[in-house]
């Protein structure tokens, strides 16, 4: 006992912790961990960065349901081809959020749009002035007799204007022709049609002249 306390110093104590430490530290790094040992537990809060995770590793089935929202997304992230069909339903746009500018050339085709879904207010001004709107037709006929000379006036609805119209001669005799056929004027506005057919020659026949009109809202 004498011969070791004569032997031991502060530098041979020092040794010997170092040692005892070294061998230590390589016993605990030699351990395997067997599967299941690390539990969520075991994991410090951010440990887990995205260096230390495996490409493809978080999978679809990994990720809670509702966790990944718009802030989770980079810019030009979710492209068409990444979209499900039918997974963009009119409830998961944001109002206004599809402005033109978000729309290709030609997108919007007349199969995507619903019956009567461009109403008057959409159009521009100068375009809907340029519509014909509620439109009608008329007629108007003279006396089936001998006269020689008939005139027939068919005229649209108040709030209307003739946008077209025509004149038939009931009883087609040569001896009877046609002599006018035109829109009635009433200021700028033309309201109806006129017809006027006259005999050529001699006749005792009964005959008639029709004026048709075509109007509409302008």
């Amino acid at each position: 006992m004498k011969t070791f306390k004569r032997h031991l110093s502060v530098a041979n104590v020092l040794s010997c912790v170092a040692l005892f430490v070294a061998l230590g530290g390589t016993a605990f790094a030699a351990m395997k961990l067997q599967p299941g040992q690390v539990k969520a537990v075991n994991i410090a809060k951010q440990a887990v960065t995205n260096a230390k995770i495996k490409r493809e590793a978080v999978t679809s089935g990994k990720i809670k349901n509702g966790t990944v929202n718009a802030l989770d997304i980079g810019a030009g992230q979710v492209i068409g081809e990444k979209i499900a069909t039918g997974a963009v339903s009119g409830k998961k746009i944001a109002k206004k959020a599809v402005s033109p500018r978000t729309l290709a050339g030609e997108a919007v085709t007349t199969d995507k749009l619903a019956n009567e879904a461009v109403v008057a207010s959409k159009l521009a001004p100068s375009f809907y002035g340029q519509l014909v709107r509620n439109v009608s037709y008329d007629s108007s006929s003279t006396a089936s007799n001998s006269d020689p000379n008939k005139t027939a006036t068919a005229e649209c609805p108040s709030g209307k204007e003739a946008i077209g119209g025509g004149v038939r001669l009931n009883g087609e005799l040569p001896e009877v022709s046609v002599t006018g056929s035109y829109p009635l004027a009433n200021g700028n506005a033309r309201t109806g049609w006129v017809a006027i057919a006259h005999e050529t020659g001699a006749t005792a026949e009964n005959w008639s002249v029709e004026a048709f009109v075509v109007c509409a809202e302008i």
